[in-house]
């Protein structure tokens, strides 16, 4: 019997879309990296293939999607970064031994050794998390305007003034309940 898992929230940052695995943090959470295999699912479709992954592998990655959160979080709200969160993020950074590759198309890939591989691509997510949150990119770290959700995530829109995580779930969750809530205050306004 084939057990079926939450959808991954897949956007264009890796560390972001990293802390996306657990998402609804102020509602109902949903984890969606419950056991090793679906870790090893999320870094093959993102980019970072993997072998198997231990259970000891999947608490480390995680702690590294918490810490990012965290620090994540507060740049964006422009508060002090947790000292706790630093220190595993610099740490699972330093801890890989990825190396960026240049395809013949000419895209970056990451080759991961063969020996610690789960530990080389928490590697490449966190030296990701390193670049967003220090500002090495353009763009702005956010939190998700959903009273629910409040997932931190990069901002790369011209104006920088995403509200949503993803439109098509937050914004739209939103957006449907302000409709209904003004179909309620005003019943014959939709005709």
């Amino acid at each position: 019997m084939r057990v079926e898992f939450p959808e991954f929230r897949l956007g264009s940052v890796l560390a972001t879309s990293f802390t996306a695995t657990l998402t609804e943090r102020r509602g109902n959470p949903v984890e969606r990296i419950p056991t090793p295999q679906r870790l090893v699912d999320w870094l093959a479709v993102s980019g970072l293939p993997v072998d198997d992954c231990t259970t000891t592998q999947l608490d480390r990655a995680r702690e590294l999607r918490e810490s990012i959160h965290a620090a994540a979080t507060a740049a964006a709200l422009q508060e002090a970064l947790p000292a706790s969160a630093v220190h595993v993020i610099n740490d699972r950074s330093a801890a890989g031994r990825a190396a960026a590759i240049l395809t013949p198309e000419g895209t970056r890939q990451w080759r991961l050794s063969s020996g610690s591989r789960v530990e080389d691509a928490l590697s490449v997510i966190a030296a990701d998390a390193i670049d967003i949150i220090s500002g090495e990119r353009a763009g702005r770290l956010a939190l998700c305007a959903s009273p629910t959700c409040q997932a931190a995530f990069f901002d790369t829109s011209q104006s920088r003034t995403r509200r949503w995580c993803e439109m098509n779930t937050c914004g739209n969750r939103q957006k449907k309940a302000r409709f209904h809530a003004n179909q309620r205050k005003n019943p014959g306004s939709a005709r």
